[in-house]
């Protein structure tokens, strides 16, 4: 079973994405910040990590970039963030996003990205 990483200061939005991962078939854990989901894949390393954007005292970009420096094994990494921005997603992709969703994110659209990023068939 496929591991999800979610991470966001809001309990409510992990709880979201938990549901939508885990009705999809994912295992999923929670981080409520960059610093915690940094601590948690040096553990065990996720095969997917699900990344708000605004988060103290790490935000995404910052957990991104310490991720990717990083010896930990690299699973790919969806951002997710309310900013729609060109400068915010290329910000992202800089740091190491794989794909940028924009906040609310509608199920089909994560479940799609996140069967894409994992390498698994999209029905």
């Amino acid at each position: 079973m496929k591991r999800v990483l979610v991470i966001d200061d809001a309990a409510t939005v992990r709880m979201y994405h938990r549901n939508i991962l885990e009705g999809a078939g994912y295992a999923v854990e929670e981080a409520v910040n960059g610093m915690e989901a940094l601590e948690k894949a040096l553990q065990e390393p996720a095969d997917l990590y699900v990344v708000d954007v605004n988060m103290p005292p790490w935000d995404g970009y910052v957990f991104l970039q310490r991720l990717r420096e990083s010896d930990i094994p690299q699973g790919p990494a969806i951002m997710v963030s309310t900013e729609s921005d060109s400068k915010d997603e290329a910000r992202a992709y800089v740091a190491g996003a794989n794909a940028y969703l924009i906040k609310p994110v509608k199920p089909a659209q994560l479940l799609t990205t996140t069967k894409l990023l994992l390498g698994e068939s999209v029905s």
